[in-house]
């Protein structure tokens, strides 16, 4: 982190462990003001007891955490009205119009009464509910429901923002919706603590990504960092005969070849230069390709590779972290 950024939120060594059971093993966590943060591990990893933990709802057994500049431990009031959650599951009320979900939640942050209508007339632009604003919640599709929920976490204007599995259940569309109502929150300065069951929605939206496994962090970096880590890229050839793709797989050490598709899978790193000598060594030999592509590591792979789990990212389980949700 630079000298001139700022973090929105700072853990240090956090412990805590149900019994016997070490859920949480002396994790440290910074977050930079204006970026996104996700957290990925298989199930029981220690995920959700690390939110709790940052948003108040639980109390570590050792360690430290700042949030917007506030130790919760010594001001918690003045951290927790900067913090706003999101959970899995919409906490919008059926019975009540999305106008009225909305201005619930503003008497309840005592906006007063101009304030607050103005605010929830706001939210409503912003995440395209107008048209909708006056009918029932139980009438909304699962869209509009989740832009509805991450609109009543703004109404008090909440400089970090827990989002938990905020698309899941989503279709492409509104997932894509959803995505750029998140970069539009960090632009504007908002912090986005993520935890998600989709590896892409990390790649595409994550500053930083931590993997939790074992209750420690077994790696932190950018999305592009963490993927050098793991090795398998390649460069995939296509030929148009077999006897193309033989003499080409006798001209690359380590190469495998697909006979039935008439491929031979080359490892590389993707860099420019590979590439170009992948291409020269062909032309020098003067073999003939069809067709090329890339393949780099993603962070499915690199979730399967630091955490040996074959589990989804973040399904449910009956451990004690859970039980505390």
């Amino acid at each position: 982190m630079t000298e001139h950024s700022k973090a929105a939120i700072a853990a240090s060594g956090l412990c805590k462990s149900f019994g016997d059971h070490v859920v949480l093993d002396s994790i440290n966590v910074t977050v930079e003001e204006g970026t996104v943060y996700a957290m990925l591990g298989p199930n029981g990893a220690g995920k959700t007891t690390t939110v709790n933990i940052l948003t108040t709802l639980l109390t570590a057994d050792a360690g430290s955490v700042v949030i917007a500049g506030h130790d919760i431990a010594v001001d918690g009031d003045a951290a927790r009205a900067a913090i706003g959650v999101t959970g899995q599951f919409s906490a919008v009320d059926n019975l009540l119009t999305g106008r009225e979900n909305l201005q619930l939640m503003a008497d309840l942050r005592h906006l007063g009464k101009r304030a607050g209508r103005e605010r929830v007339q706001r939210l409503l632009e912003e995440f395209d509910l107008v048209d909708s604003a006056a009918k029932p919640v139980a009438t909304y599709s699962q869209g509009m429901r989740r832009r509805l929920d991450l609109a009543m976490t703004l109404v008090g204007d909440p400089r970090v923002i827990f989002l938990d599995e905020p698309t899941t259940g989503l279709d492409p569309r509104s997932r894509r919706s959803m995505w750029e109502l998140i970069r539009e929150l960090t632009a504007g300065g908002v912090t986005i603590f993520l935890t998600t069951q989709y590896l892409e929605e990390a790649d595409e939206l994550a500053d930083r990504v931590a993997v939790l496994d074992g209750g420690r962090i077994v790696a932190e970096g950018t999305p592009e960092s963490l993927k050098q880590r793991v090795p398998g890229g390649h460069v995939q050839l296509q030929f148009a005969d077999a006897a193309a793709l033989a003499r080409a797989a006798a001209c690359f050490e380590g190469a495998t070849s697909d006979e039935d598709a008439l491929t031979l899978s080359v490892p590389s790193d993707g860099s420019p230069g590979e590439l170009r000598a992948v291409l020269e060594r062909l032309e020098r030999d003067d073999i003939e390709l069809d067709s090329l592509s890339m393949h780099t590591p993603d962070l499915d792979d690199v979730f399967f590779a630091l955490t040996g789990s074959g589990k989804t990212a973040t399904s449910v389980t009956n451990s004690p972290e859970e039980a505390v949700r």
